[in-house]
């Protein structure tokens, strides 16, 4: 099958197959005289493989380990798994940083008017006028105070 045919059939971009050919996630796939692409079953197939690792955000390199692992029939298992479980490690991690954003938006959304007066805390959030309740950050280059007495020392 051409590769517009192998798009289809995979739900991948023919844009995307090519890009995976030239990193080698992919093998490159066999070519006729005239030079166009044919793909096999096998090829489709692992574009769906690759497709759902995309799906579920792994990177390139996580998705060559898991298409590595999956065309070995000795593979551990805990391999596979271990792949996972740092993947779900990130993932919550992720979670967490979005939660943590998305508490910082809701308290200065609740603490806007949202009226017609100019004055509006999300915006004084975001240009550091006002303290931002979720917000911890580390200090800058290890200072965490310094006091006109100490700067001068």
């Amino acid at each position: 099958m051409n590769i517009g045919q192998a798009s289809k059939a995979s739900g991948v971009s023919t844009k995307m197959i090519r890009y995976y050919e030239s990193i080698g996630l992919i093998t490159a796939p066999l070519r006729t005289e005239s030079g166009y692409r044919v793909y096999s079953d096998n090829d489709v197939h692992a574009l769906r493989f690759i497709s759902r690792a995309r799906d579920l955000g792994f990177s390139i390199e996580q998705m060559a380990d898991l298409l590595a692992l999956w065309r070995d029939r000795s593979r551990a298992s805990a391999d596979v798994k271990a792949i996972a479980l740092d993947h779900i490690r990130v993932l919550d991690e992720k979670a967490k940083a979005l939660a943590a954003m998305s508490e910082t938006l809701r308290h200065l959304a609740e603490n806007c008017h949202g009226d017609g007066r100019p004055d509006c805390p999300i915006i004084d959030g975001f240009a550091g006028e006002a303290p931002v309740a979720a917000r911890k950050r580390k200090p800058r280059f290890g200072v965490l105070d310094i006091s006109p007495d100490r700067a001068h020392g």
